[in-house]
């Protein structure tokens, strides 16, 4: 699908919606550098407590929970991120996209007010991992339980109806940003969460430099492929869902 949208203007906030620490980074981290540097409040929801983000059987759980927990503020602090990097802490891999977790989800675009949210998308096909196909729908039904004053009245906080709703994963692509300059932002950003390079980035304990600018060149290449269709030298896409 071509990209027949480009660029919103900056948003006053936003909000990016992930399952797990480090998916905003690689999903739509490029974005909200360019938008935080251009003076955009910029905000993290992560899901889940990244608890089951390690090959190591014997790895003490609380302990990783908490270092995610730490790598994802720094990785908020490299995008230039200001807003907020809320943990609603459900257990990795047992996301569930019911009513309770749907109203933390809106209570937390009302209580942050979002431009702009992003998250990601549900509809994506043959999608593996459970959390993102269920963290993709706690956003879009996030979205429509925060517009509305008749869910969850018991917040006790006005609704908010964000200007648009963003999907990182796209199934079918139809907008771009341009992030020429921020692919660098991007790369420290991921770099923050030390204890996901043998699991995402396949960067080992003993490597000497060789595949640290493997993993650098693959986000660089895929921010190129992107921009292609922009004609720009880097890019990240999304499907875009306006008119909320």
């Amino acid at each position: 699908m071509p990209l027949t949208s480009r660029n919103l203007p900056t948003p006053e906030r936003a909000l990016a919606i992930a399952a797990h620490p480090d998916d905003v980074e690689f999903q739509c981290g490029a974005t909200l550098a360019k938008w935080a540097a251009a003076g955009c409040e910029v905000s993290h929801l992560i899901c889940t407590d990244g608890s089951k983000g390690t090959w190591d059987p014997n790895a003490d759980l609380t302990a990783l929970v908490a270092t995610r927990q730490d790598e994802q503020r720094a990785a908020a602090r490299a995008l230039g991120a200001t807003g907020q990097v809320v943990f609603l802490s459900h257990v990795d891999g047992e996301l569930a996209s019911d009513g309770e977790t749907r109203s933390q989800v809106a209570r937390w675009i009302r209580e942050l007010r979002p431009t702009v949210v992003l998250g990601h998308d549900p509809w994506k096909r043959y999608r593996l991992h459970p959390d993102h196909r269920h963290a993709g729908w706690l956003a879009v039904d996030g979205v429509v339980a925060a517009r509305d004053p008749h869910f969850f009245p018991e917040h006790g906080i006005p609704h908010h109806r964000p200007d648009a709703l963003l999907l990182f994963e796209p199934d079918e692509p139809d907008h771009g940003e341009d992030v020429t300059g921020y692919a660098d932002a991007k790369i420290a950003a991921l770099e923050a969460h030390v204890s996901q390079f043998e699991t995402t980035m396949y960067i080992s304990d003993d490597d000497q430099g060789a595949e640290r600018d493997r993993f650098r060149r693959r986000i660089r290449d895929e921010l190129a492929t992107v921009g292609r269709a922009m004609g720009v030298t880097h890019a990240e896409h999304y499907k875009l869902i306006e008119g909320l």
